[in-house]
């Protein structure tokens, strides 16, 4: 591939994919400005260096690579492009965030109109790194760009030549697995509030998937704040096909009540709540909202 990876931002994901990319002899940069310690802290470890910029990143790389939560996905893709206008260069850009395949389209015609190549991608599974299944799918005209960075690690599938279909398929993925922690989160939650957790507990005994998604309830606060965006971006996919978009959005709002929580500002460096913690302070607030 010619020239630096651009990776923005350096979050668990991001932070991820740039030490793989750097382990495998790419100059990856991003750019830190307004960035918290912990954001810095975590580019650093990743070999990944700071452009100074967005301009500077854009003018640097030959790949940019949107790695953000869902909300802030539109925004940063104007950044890049008004960058763009004023750098002249034209970095392929690599739309990876969890956004339904409409939002994919805006943004593809916001990188397109400056003359820049556009790649859909859609990230399935946890940061990657030792013993992670991590898959990146890949869809548009020429993913080229991005598939070149198979020679670093990275599992990159190209699922067709459309944009939007990395994106439907990343988004009917994720309604599966944290759309599904977000209805235990629920359910537990109405337990503990009606004095019900230990017989409900008893019960999910029998159930032989019952821990997986109580390990997964417990792992989702520190993740919520973001999972709101994602949720919303699903729901928005699925009335777009005629669907009803109101199951996702409930599952918004139970990511959107956690993150009214401490629970919430717990970083992936700190260990996750305790399951009785969590509901505790979930029922709590509930009420307090209620």
């Amino acid at each position: 591939m010619s020239g630096p990876v651009g990776i923005i931002s350096a979050g668990d994901m991001g932070a991820a994919i740039g030490a793989m990319l750097s382990s495998g002899g790419i100059d990856v940069a991003t750019n830190l400005t307004g960035r918290s310690d912990l954001t810095t802290t975590r580019a650093a470890e990743a070999g990944m260096r700071d452009a100074g910029s967005t301009d500077a990143l854009v003018a640097e790389c030959g790949v940019l690579l949107s790695v953000l939560p869902p909300a802030e996905a539109v925004s940063i893709a104007e950044e890049v492009a008004d960058a763009m206008a004023r750098t002249g260069a034209r970095p392929a850009y690599v739309e990876c965030n969890a956004i339904a395949p409409q939002t994919v389209v805006r943004i593809a015609t916001l990188i397109l109109d400056t003359g820049a190549p556009f790649i859909d991608a859609g990230i399935i599974g946890s940061p990657p790194g030792p013993g992670s299944d991590t898959r990146v799918y890949c869809s548009g005209p020429d993913t080229s760009a991005l598939e070149s960075l198979r020679e670093c690690g990275l599992d990159i599938r190209r699922v067709g030549p459309r944009f939007g279909q990395a994106s439907g398929l990343k988004m009917v993925y994720a309604a599966s697995t944290k759309g599904t922690t977000a209805v235990w989160t629920e359910l537990l939650t109405a337990a503990e509030a009606m004095g019900l957790t230990d017989a409900l507990l008893a019960e999910f005994g029998h159930a032989a998937d019952a821990a997986r998604h109580m390990k997964a309830a417990t792992q989702m606060p520190r993740r919520a704040r973001r999972w709101v965006g994602e949720m919303e971006e699903i729901a928005a996919t699925f009335e777009h096909l005629g669907l009803t978009p109101r199951i996702l959005l409930g599952a918004a709002d139970m990511f959107r009540l956690t993150g009214e929580t401490s629970l919430a500002d717990q970083t992936s460096r700190e260990p996750d709540p305790e399951l009785r913690e969590m509901l505790r302070a979930l029922a709590e607030q509930a009420q307090r909202n209620g």
